[in-house]
């Protein structure tokens, strides 16, 4: 099936399409629920077991809210349970890991200059990080230093930070940094999942058989959303990150990502305070500023040139020599480098940019056979690329390019025709 390339890549934009929406509502109901809780009055009227009160105003409404500590004394009859938005997000997360990453594997996930893996080999340690990153966090928060949750949290930053490097040590930079994406937000969704929902459960059921419920689920289930309130900015942050190589790029995007964690702490300490009506902390203001020139500066370190022609000894796949030896392929290798290279090479010369956008060379007949996907869609298919058409890349060209990669296509197995 020629074409698809195409449908493996509408696909991949519909899954990455819903996991922004769903990650927008999870986001946005977990803000807005911090805020919330953060800004509760005492008010002398409030009901037996109610903790405070918020009135709000939105859409031409009044809201008045109050919320209770354990429970109220008898189950209400129409309760919403916020956890789809939490699972949703995670799970499109996760096929688009696939998707991406893992179908993708020897473009954007293995580099053998780091650890000489097969795919299957790439795929189980990319899936086993997430569930260990999640037994190892949960043990922590069970092992007693719940009870000191400002040690616990620098424990967590610990890990983070040592994830981080690990996955550099393995993976491409862009999927170092996205799997510490996807490894810090499988802890917050496990958090839902596994501790948040369990112990709302238990409460409901206790209310509903007339029991007094034990506020300490409510307590256990509080510090793991303080811990997902403070995640939610950094996990952004590196799932944007795989179009910025500044951010991935760099011989030290482990360290950015520290940073990066420090400077969700600060956001969201700012923003805590302020709707908690206890101070105005603007000196997170210069720590964030701080943080981020220094992510800036390390973003300038020597970035992984050596990586480059270690990548080009590589052999070709199966996949890649079918695209090397296809009709047309010698016409593709005179017309890309001259519109695509000035970019997409080892040292750009392209006014402004300074490393190959997403580490894709198009350079040499086998950088050109390692990105034929890419090639065909993005300046075949499509005219995204060269951006406003700045090379002038001719009518002609591609539909050369087209013809080689369909041509090509035609020889593939089904399985690895959208590679």
């Amino acid at each position: 099936m020629q074409d698809f390339a195409i449908i493996w890549d509408w696909l991949g934009f519909a899954v990455r399409w819903l996991h922004v929406i769903t990650a927008m509502a999870w986001i946005g109901s977990s803000f807005y629920f911090v805020a919330l809780d953060l800004g509760l009055r005492k008010a002398p009227h409030l009901p037996p077991g109610a903790h405070g009160e918020e009135w709000q105003v939105h859409g031409g409404g009044f809201y008045h809210i109050q919320k209770y500590l354990v429970a109220p004394d008898n189950m209400p009859e129409h309760l919403i349970w916020f956890k789809w938005e939490s699972y949703t997000t995670w799970l499109s997360g996760a096929a688009l890991l696939m998707i991406v990453y893992w179908a993708g594997a020897e473009l954007y996930m293995i580099n053998p200059a780091k650890a000489d893996l097969a795919i299957w080999q790439g795929i189980l340690i990319s899936a086993a990080s997430l569930t260990v990153g999640w037994l190892v966090y949960d043990f922590l928060c069970k092992s007693g230093l719940g009870e000191k949750p400002t040690f616990l949290m620098v424990l967590l930053f610990i890990l983070l930070v040592v994830m981080a490097y690990g996955y550099d040590q393995v993976f491409t930079g862009r999927a170092s940094l996205l799997h510490l994406g996807a490894f810090t937000a499988t802890i917050m969704t496990a958090n839902v999942f596994f501790i948040i929902m369990p112990n709302q459960r238990i409460v409901v059921k206790d209310l509903q058989e007339g029991r007094t419920p034990d506020p300490k689920y409510g307590k256990i289930a509080k510090l793991r959303s303080t811990h997902n309130n403070y995640l939610t900015l950094p996990v952004v942050f590196l799932m944007l990150s795989n179009h910025y190589p500044l951010a991935f790029a760099s011989e030290y995007n482990w360290l950015i990502a520290a940073l990066v964690f420090l400077m969700g702490v600060s956001i969201r300490h700012y923003f805590n305070t302020r709707h908690a009506g206890t101070g105005n902390p603007t000196w997170t203001w210069a720590v964030t500023a701080l943080l981020f020139i220094a992510i800036m500066w390390l973003s300038t370190a020597p970035l992984r040139n050596d990586t480059y022609e270690e990548s080009e000894a590589r052999p070709l796949t199966a996949t890649q020599q079918v695209f090397a030896a296809a009709e047309g392929f010698e016409e593709i290798t005179s017309i890309i480098p001259g519109r695509c290279a000035m970019c997409h090479a080892r040292e750009p010369f392209y006014d402004g940019i300074h490393r190959a956008p997403k580490n894709i060379l198009l350079e040499t007949p086998n950088d050109i056979a390692r990105a034929a996907r890419q090639i065909y869609l993005q300046a075949g298919v499509s005219v995204a690329m060269p951006p406003a058409n700045v090379s002038f890349i001719e009518e002609d060209e591609r539909k050369a390019i087209i013809r080689w990669y369909r041509d090509a296509a035609r020889d593939l197995p089904f399985s690895l025709a959208a590679k």
